[in-house]
């Protein structure tokens, strides 16, 4: 099973998002967790809470074990946004881009049994 969770608008840009995000792509959802919380950087607190709430999705809607779950895909979208002016000297404005980030996280269960699909040879 797959649990899908978004965040919209954040209000920190999509390029600063994606170096916390790329922590985290592809680990167990503890050590995603405690990287998070020990990482220094804005945009790793709104993303602990997203992913805290797929996990609590997991548990308490699908009935699926925490100790199970990894982050499988996890991506950083560009949201709108907001422009804004500063003044300038001799009339001027000058252009300011307030970015903003779209978060979407997808944890999936891992796969207890791989099984070793043999070949047979003629």
């Amino acid at each position: 099973m797959k649990v899908k969770v978004q965040l919209n608008n954040l209000r920190v840009a999509p390029r600063k998002s994606r170096q916390v995000v790329d922590l985290i792509r592809n680990k167990d959802l503890e050590k995603a967790r405690n990287l998070l919380e020990f990482t220094v950087k804005k945009a790793s607190s709104p993303i602990l809470k997203l992913l805290n709430s797929a996990a609590a999705s997991a548990k308490n809607d699908l009935k699926l074990s925490e100790s199970n779950l990894y982050v499988s895909k996890i991506t950083v979208d560009e949201g709108p946004k907001l422009k804004r002016w500063h003044p300038m000297s001799r009339g001027r404005a000058y252009p300011i881009i307030k970015r903003t980030s779209n978060i979407t996280i997808i944890l999936s269960e891992k796969e207890e049994s791989k099984k070793i699909k043999k070949t047979s040879k003629k």
